[in-house]
Parts: C-alpha cells; sequence; structure tokens
C-alpha cells in the first residue's frame, strides 16, 4: 500500500486552497456514487483510491480487488458519504486507477504473450516512469504480474554504457565487486563479445541492449559454448514492443524489460458517477 501522506499530496496538488466549485455550489448533503470500468482489463489503483475517499469521511465498499480482470460496466466501488469528500477526491482518485489499470493491462498482456512462448521468462519495468509515481507505477506492474525491476538506483549495480565511456568493462566489474558481495552486479552490453567478458569476469545478470532476436540467439549460444550461460541471468531491453515479445521470449534468456510499461501509458477507462436522488441533507 502506497502511504497516504503520499497520496494527500495529489489532492493538495488538486485542490491547494479547496474544490471552489463544489464549496460554492454543493450543500452540506450525502450522497452514494459508484465507480465503473468503462472497458476490460486488469484493474489497479483501488486500495489507493478508497485510502483517499476514506480519508474525507466516504464509506467504501470494494466490489473487486487490485489485480483482477473487470469487464465494462462492471461497478469496482461503492461510496457513501459526504458529497464535498467524493467530489474532492473524484478526479485524483480516477487518475489514479486509470494510470494504474493501464499499466497492469498492458503488462498483463505482455506477460501472457511471453509466458504462451517461454513460461519461465519473466517480464519486467525499468526506471521509466513520471518522477514521483514510481511507487504507483511499479505496483502496477507487480499487480499486473511483471517484475518491477530495481526501485531506485540505490538498489543494485547496474553497469550501463555511460559508465563503460568512463571506465573499461572488467575493471568495473571489478571495482563494483570490492564494494560489496551482497549486491548483484548487472551489466549493460551490445555486443557478443562484451556479453562473454562480463560473464567471464563475474557479472551476475547481463543486460543484453538493442540486440535483434537473432543476435540474442548468437549470444546466448556464445555463452553455452563457453560454459558461462548458466552463471548469469540474462536480460533483454530496448525499445521492445508488444509485436516483438515472441520473439525474444524464444531465444534462451530470462527476463525481458520494457520501458513501454510505464513510459507510454494508455489510460484505463473508468468513470464515477453520483446516483440521482439518493442525496441527503447532513445531520451534524
Amino acid at each position: 500500500m502506497i502511504p497516504l501522506e503520499d497520496l494527500l499530496r495529489f489532492i493538495r496538488e488538486d485542490a491547494p486552497w479547496g474544490d471552489a466549485t463544489t464549496d460554492a455550489v454543493v450543500p452540506d448533503v450525502t450522497c452514494r456514487a459508484v465507480v465503473r470500468a468503462n472497458e476490460s482489463g486488469v484493474i489497479a489503483g483501488l486500495a489507493e483510491a478508497k485510502a483517499l475517499f476514506e480519508h474525507f469521511g466516504v464509506r467504501v465498499r470494494a466490489r473487486t480487488a487490485d489485480g483482477r480482470p473487470v469487464t465494462s460496466g462492471e461497478i469496482l466501488l461503492d461510496l457513501d458519504g459526504p458529497a464535498r469528500g467524493v467530489l474532492l477526491v473524484e478526479r485524483t482518485a480516477l487518475n489514479i486507477i486509470g494510470r494504474m489499470g493501464g499499466i497492469a493491462t498492458r503488462t498483463r498482456e505482455a506477460v501472457d504473450a511471453v509466458r504462451g512462448v517461454s513460461p519461465d521468462v519473466r517480464v519486467a519495468a525499468t526506471r521509466k516512469t513520471v518522477p514521483g509515481l514510481r511507487a504507483l507505477d511499479k505496483k502496477a506492474v507487480v499487480l499486473g504480474g511483471g517484475d518491477p525491476h530495481r526501485h531506485t538506483l540505490s538498489d543494485m549495480i547496474l553497469i550501463k554504457d555511460n559508465h563503460l565511456a568512463l571506465v573499461p568493462l572488467p575493471e568495473a566489474i571489478r571495482r563494483a565487486k570490492e564494494v560489496s558481495l551482497y549486491r548483484l552486479i548487472e551489466v549493460e552490453v551490445e555486443t557478443t563479445d562484451d556479453a562473454i567478458t562480463a560473464a567471464g569476469v563475474g557479472a551476475d545478470i547481463i543486460l543484453l541492449d538493442n540486440m535483434t532476436p537473432d543476435t540474442v540467439r548468437e549470444t546466448v549460444r556464445a555463452l553455452s559454448g563457453q560454459g558461462l550461460r548458466e552463471r548469469v541471468i540474462l536480460e533483454v531491453s530496448g525499445g521492445i514492443s508488444g509485436d516483438d515479445l515472441a520473439g525474444y521470449a524464444s531465444t534462451g534468456i530470462d527476463v525481458i524489460s520494457m520501458g513501454a510499461l510505464t513510459h507510454t501509458v494508455r489510460n484505463f477507462d473508468v468513470s464515477l458517477d453520483i446516483l440521482k436522488g439518493m442525496s441527503t441533507v447532513r445531520v451534524l
């Protein structure tokens, strides 16, 4: 669960001095409302929406759970409470559900496509997230059945091309291993020769970056021929979309990481409808 304080900053962003329209127009009444899916997919963000509504005095009953498939027209949440609280939270809650549901749905589609070819290959996210939204984005990936990968630069060592522009590959791995034996070391490479070098000097994970499926297959064969394949986890990344997932899944690698899961998000369509004729004056 994302901390409530992190979620409340979204409300403060949206209504820094209150909800001018609702405060001016809507009397102190209670109402009933529903949050509804307007398309089919994997839902996410309900827990965060529930926490926000409840913070502002709205009672919430969830009809389903995050990570489950839903269909168009399905009611996701029943709301009952102060109309002003419902309207204050409405857009923020829908934005959270929409973004997280979009990520979870796309992740599930990718996972299903990969598992149809190779059940053991995992689909992972990247750090290509909107600043401030990473926790939500990564949680949505997990709800969709994917792997969150590293959350921050502090989690593990990932030696990339710009590091290698400054320090030679063998020396970079040696330095990383000297720092700690308790952190995995991943190295990004663009050629088969560099993959062999990285595996030979002790990398735990090798990221094959921007390689075609055919080149990935050649690299896997080369590592196997050197007796190095079983020493490492092999990850592929770089512009991978839904169209080429099956091709990469069949190459013998372990992980496919996709920035597209979080950097190009198609919003999941949800709406909130107040049920007319069910509002009552609040008794304080």
